[in-house]
């Protein structure tokens, strides 16, 4: 009877087992190749050159550097300041207002503001990037400028102005990504019992108590998964960077990220170097994950 079931559960597995050995370690497996050869993606054959690829990317391809010090500005800035503000809202949505026999409940009109806020993940990726193209346009037909232009008041080059290209787009991935990890830490506080933001609303404690002693020990799985995926998602942001960066990735460079430089490099025909770029960034977001799980990890707190 048990050989039976793991044939059963076998025979189940082999066919997605198969597919994703086929779609993801493959190509994965053709990547890692190229990287150590000269290859123009044409009828000649790929020519083994080592680690001359990486030796050249790290000594004379100044603009990897630079998408490389993007994407860690974007990992430092948009996980933690995702996480703050889906936190802060998702309190307020769980336990924020105020029931009868101590603080029970979120704010009035929770379950239509989570609907609002989670609005954002229907949308896909392009469609956000052109929305906000709309939004951050320079001139009067932009809706920020515009409305600057209504009060007198000066334009901004959200996505022409060097100093603040890359923020402009990290907002956007903010206001793209929040909606969903306000979900998730929503899903994690309704699991809280109640009870304990009574009995701790009962001893005097504030708000800011309460979120602090209370919620975020009893959450920290929830946010550890929400800053790993963050933190992957830091460093694919190729669409948003495509769409809403001027000459892809300029001004001057200034919005270039790996993934765009991975695109530019295959677009001037230099497969081997952007298969390089292309292992760099496995192991860049490889690396994070793994680092990630082990400075977060902390034992669970049983309620």
């Amino acid at each position: 009877m048990r050989h039976g079931k793991y044939r059963f559960v076998a025979g189940f597995l082999a066919l997605p087992v198969l597919l994703y050995v086929f779609y993801v370690w493959v190509p994965f497996g053709y990547s890692f190749y190229f990287s150590l050869t000269r290859y123009r993606g044409t009828d000649v054959p790929p020519v083994f050159v080592g680690l001359d690829n990486f030796t050249t990317l790290f000594t004379d391809t100044p603009e990897f550097w630079k998408a490389l010090t993007h994407n860690g500005v974007i990992l430092l800035i948009m996980p933690l300041v995702t996480i703050v503000i889906a936190l802060i809202f998702a309190f307020f949505l769980n336990v924020g207002g105020k029931a009868k026999g101590g603080v029970t409940s979120g704010v009035r009109g929770s379950k239509f503001y989570r609907l609002v806020f989670f609005f954002p993940q229907l949308l896909a990726l392009p469609i956000v990037a052109v929305l906000f193209q709309s939004i951050y346009r320079p001139d009067d037909s932009g809706l920020i400028n515009g409305a600057l232009n209504k009060l007198g008041l000066p334009k901004i080059g959200f996505l022409i102005d060097t100093n603040i290209a890359l923020l402009s787009i990290i907002a956007v991935m903010v206001w793209q990504a929040v909606g969903f990890y306000v979900v998730l830490f929503s899903a994690g506080m309704s699991s809280i019992p109640k009870e304990i933001y009574e009995a701790a609303d009962l001893d005097g404690a504030s708000r800011w108590t309460m979120f602090y002693k209370v919620t975020l020990p009893l959450l920290w799985d929830n946010i550890q998964v929400g800053w790993v995926y963050l933190g992957i998602a830091a460093f694919d942001v190729f669409a948003l960077v495509d769409v809403l960066s001027v000459n892809r990735g300029g001004p001057s460079f200034s919005t270039t990220v790996l993934s765009m430089e991975v695109v530019n490099k295959i677009g001037a025909g230099n497969y081997g170097m952007a298969s390089a770029m292309g292992v760099m960034l496995f192991f860049c977001t490889l690396t994070f994950a793994a680092i990630s799980l082990r400075v977060t990890k902390r034992e669970s707190i049983e309620y």
